[in-house]
């Protein structure tokens, strides 16, 4: 099992067109074998910054979600709603 950091800096103005995306990537990823499930979260220090903490079952299952189709063409939508490129980071249990 491992769990996927995603860190999203989202544009001034633009959280709920975001908010309405990522629940659109998130039900395409409920659907992708291997997901277990994901958590999101604010700042609380800086609230257009976004946590997206994502379960799978392993590494595979994370990166066929990762280079699929699907989730590509939902990164689409979210280019212009980011002040940078999302950062990922992977992390496993000790």
């Amino acid at each position: 099992m491992i769990k996927v950091l995603i860190e999203r800096i989202i544009a001034e103005g633009l959280e709920e067109p975001y908010e309405a995306a990522a629940r659109n990537i998130l039900q395409k990823a409920i659907q992708s074998p291997g997901y277990l499930f994901g958590e999101s979260f604010i700042d609380l220090e800086r609230p257009n910054y976004r946590y997206v903490i994502v379960t799978w079952q392993n590494r595979h299952s994370w990166e066929r979600w990762e280079n699929s189709p699907e989730r590509k063409e939902c990164l689409v939508s979210f280019a212009p709603m980011l002040m940078e490129e999302e950062k990922i980071t992977l992390l496993e249990p000790l």
